[in-house]
């Protein structure tokens, strides 16, 4: 049998195939928990380079890793055996001309979603996909790992963003359902199915998605709640006082901001006092006759003279609006840069979010007491980024990161929720799937990977066990 690195070598050539010290950006998740180094890393500039690289793979018995941006952080997009290849989209960045009237553009798997954002800036579009790292994400990867970010509550999650799909399988065959549709209905859902499928059942190669015009307006809000459980409170009020306007409701608390101004000394903070928790309010419209800044006064002195509001102030320019995003979406570099942490990725219904972090902290200092918890994340879906950084004076967490782990997912569980809300399972969370989820539901997602995979060669203990 021919050396599979020489095959591989042939149909990439000089540019498409990095091995040594090339590869090493590679090899390591952005956590630098998982990773060994594989054979190389492939760079295919096209679908039926993906293909043919996949079809080699699978001859020889190599393991196929895909790689988007590899900012996951469950360890889904580097290798766990030496004899594996990762495959990069990187050099798949072709995006198409968006179509208005249908509100879709096509483009290749490789785009970086930052990149997507500032070409549609011309054509009075957006993609509604925000998240922190969307200046290394590329859509392949948000689509393997069905990312939410900022707006999913409204726009959906990446499944509803996806209208068809190119994907390579694992034995090298392409699937064509790049159809720009909302409504498919001529058989199973099989774009849906590729969403959050992390690779595990093959690689996409391009996508549609699908688009919204781009809001003519914005009323943005920084606000000191009085506790979580009020803003759980003024968030369902806002939904249903702002409607189909409100665009952001995002929340963090006072641990995080502390530690985002004491690491990154750009941010400013501009209200005049300080509380516990933080709610970052935002509403869009599309029409500039949409009173957006009398909804959102009105809803504030609401909240106030119920008491769930303490301080806030109106974003008075696109500056200060910008400002208002970066003290949450700095919450997890102002963790990163204080040190050690263990990272949660929870959701519950939006109505519990309160008592899940109410009942977690008891939890966590009991396991740890003085540990610091930073919870964070999107109210308008539920989904709570439970950060935990060890008690002051501390560098670490007394080796209890599973006891953590295991404790916050049972309750999440318990109050009907998730332990993985938006980052997946990877490799980082299978075991705790198997011992959280039911048996029926791994034993089904055992038999897709097996339908579609059946030598276990593409990304291949990511998701589900590795058949013994």
């Amino acid at each position: 049998m021919a050396d599979p690195v020489s095959v591989l070598q042939a149909i990439l050539g000089p540019k498409g195939w990095l091995s040594g010290t090339d590869a090493e950006p590679y090899q390591r998740d952005w956590l630098n928990r998982y990773g060994v180094a594989p054979l190389g890393v492939a760079r295919p500039v096209s679908t039926a380079e993906v293909a043919a690289v996949v079809k080699a793979c699978r001859e020889a018995g190599v393991a196929v890793i895909p790689q988007g941006g590899n900012t996951g952080l469950c360890g889904g997009a580097v290798a766990d055996r030496p004899n594996a290849v990762i495959v990069s989209l990187s050099r798949m960045t072709a995006i198409g001309e968006p179509d208005p009237e249908s509100g879709s553009i096509a483009v290749d798997a490789g785009v970086v979603l930052a990149a997507l954002h500032e070409a549609l800036e011309p054509h009075g579009l957006m993609f509604p996909m925000h998240l922190g790292a969307e200046g290394s994400a590329r859509i392949g990867g948000l689509i393997g790992t069905n990312a939410g970010g900022s707006q999913a509550f409204r726009y959906g999650m990446m499944q509803d963003l996806v209208l068809g799909l190119e994907v390579v399988t694992p034995d090298g065959a392409v699937w064509d359902g790049l159809r720009a549709v909302q409504k498919d209905n001529a058989g199973y859902q099989l774009r849906k199915l590729f969403c959050g499928s992390e690779g595990t059942l093959g690689i996409v190669t391009r996508a549609v998605l699908r688009l919204y015009p781009t809001p003519k307006q914005q009323a943005s809000a920084l606000l000191v709640m009085s506790d979580f459980a009020a803003a759980v409170s003024f968030g369902a009020y806002l939904r249903g006082e702002a409607g189909e306007f409100l665009a952001g409701l995002e929340f963090f608390s006072d641990v995080g901001l502390a530690l985002a101004l004491k690491h990154l000394p750009d941010l400013a903070y501009q209200l005049e006092t300080r509380g516990d928790v933080y709610l970052l309010v935002e509403l869009a419209s599309g029409s500039p006759r949409v009173p957006l800044d009398e909804i959102l006064n009105s809803a504030l002195e609401w909240g106030m003279e119920q008491g769930l509001v303490e301080d806030g102030a109106l974003a008075n320019s696109g500056a200060q609006r910008a400002q208002f995003w970066r003290l949450r979406e700095e919450q997890p570099e102002g963790q990163r840069l204080e040190g050690e942490q263990l990272k949660h990725d929870i959701s519950v219904p939006p109505g519990a979010v309160a008592r899940f972090i109410e009942a977690g902290a008891k939890i966590c200092d009991d396991i740890l007491s003085g540990v610091r918890i930073n919870p964070f994340g999107h109210l308008g879906d539920g989904n709570i980024h439970y950060n935990l950084s060890p008690p002051g004076g501390r560098a670490d967490f007394d080796g209890k990161a599973g006891e953590f782990a295991e404790a916050l997912a049972a309750l999440a569980t318990e109050m009907g929720g998730s332990f993985a809300a938006e980052h997946g399972l990877g490799r980082a969370k299978i075991a705790m799937a198997d011992r959280t989820r039911g048996v029926m539901e791994r034993e089904l997602m055992a038999r897709l990977k097996a339908a579609f995979d059946p030598s276990d060669t593409m990304n291949p203990g990511v998701l589900v066990h590795s058949p013994k």
